[in-house]
């Protein structure tokens, strides 16, 4: 089957590979669609690992895809060939005590495509579990469908957020992974987002959401600026989703007394954490690590007209253009939210 590998660092090839074909009675198989760039799919293309995880053989890389069912399983009910569907790409042992307590992103077991050793989904087909594959209505596009999986992670932060009505939030960082979460913040009840960056292009993109304040932390202190849209008590909620060193200094000053800080972006080393500026607000402090459970709920949004993610869209590639579309993913052009790869242009 013809797909996307990351042989080594820096080095990719469009071609034949032999990937797991075999359909399970609870398996459905989906003939590809669309798949996003992510930033992991580009470390692993520019760094050859991320953290433990090496790329020490050839890899397929992608991991957030949209395609329709072309073949059920015997035991699959709910899901049939010709339905157009979103793929969860963590597939954990649903016998673990991590799924049994509903926490099955925390599956140490958990097989994550495009995750040293799995291979990821830049191929024709796939083949995955119907429990962790979602019907799209007819009405939301695969494009939509293969932004879901960023998505979801913006859901859980904001699940974890557990925002009140009216909410004032603050995200930090206005990348791909920070848009979503402003997004999903707004969806769950946030009555404003406050969303800071360096890159003015990406600001001027979530600028265009009704509900989503820019502000460009060049201009002044976004402390100070949270401070002023509250009449000085704080941001109920803070998400820090940049991954920067630099965010957590001061970030408690952003806060409201009894307020929520969500650790969403990935620091490259350890940060200085102010237990105390913590403490001296009574601050509740989550963190997340993907997603679990949001993504009917994700869906469900984008059917409901109240998000709308196709704008985030910067280019789309065809599936032969697909190392062309990593190489630009790699410049990191400040204009790009999210590259796609049209991989089967007559899956629609």
């Amino acid at each position: 089957m013809k797909a996307l590998v990351l042989e080594e660092k820096l080095h990719l090839s469009l071609r034949d590979i032999e990937l797991p074909a075999n359909l399970g009675p609870y398996d459905v198989r989906i003939r590809i669609g669309r798949v996003g760039i992510c930033g992991s799919d580009v470390h692993y293309y520019t760094h050859g690992r991320i953290g433990p995880f090496v790329v020490n053989a050839p890899m397929v890389l992608g991991h957030e895809a949209a395609g329709v069912v072309i073949e059920a399983g015997g035991h699959v009910s709910g899901l049939k060939p010709g339905d157009r569907v979103c793929m969860e790409p963590g597939i954990p042992d649903m016998s673990s005590r991590a799924s049994r307590e509903g926490r099955y992103n925390l599956d140490p077991g958990v097989r994550f495509w495009a995750t040293p050793p799995i291979h990821g989904c830049l191929a024709g087909e796939v083949v995955h579990p119907a429990a962790f594959t979602f019907k799209l209505p007819d009405h939301v596009s695969l494009a939509e469908g293969a932004m879901v999986e960023p998505f979801a992670v913006g859901m859980h932060a904001a699940t974890k957020a557990q925002i009140k009505p009216g909410a004032t939030a603050v995200v930090i960082g206005a990348g791909p992974i920070g848009i979503m979460v402003a997004l999903a913040a707004l969806a769950a009840g946030a009555g404003q987002v406050v969303i800071s960056d360096l890159a003015v292009e990406k600001l001027a993109i979530a600028g265009k959401y009704a509900g989503i304040v820019p502000f460009n932390i060049r201009e002044g202190s976004l402390a100070a600026y949270a401070a002023q849209l509250t009449d000085g008590w704080g941001a109920d909620v803070v998400f820090e989703a940049s991954g920067s060193p630099k965010a957590f200094e001061g970030i408690f000053d952003l806060l409201a007394p009894g307020g929520t800080v969500v650790l969403v972006g990935m620091p490259p080393d350890p940060i200085f954490f102010d237990v105390v500026a913590a403490q001296a607000k009574e601050a509740r402090v989550e963190t997340i690590f993907r997603y679990a459970n949001v993504y009917p709920k994700a869906v469900a949004l984008l059917a409901s007209g109240k998000v709308d993610l196709e704008p985030l869209i910067s280019a789309n590639f065809g599936f032969d253009e697909s190392i062309a579309a990593f190489e630009r993913a790699a410049e990191g052009r400040p204009s790009d939210v999210k590259l796609q790869i049209v991989v089967e242009e007559s899956v629609r």
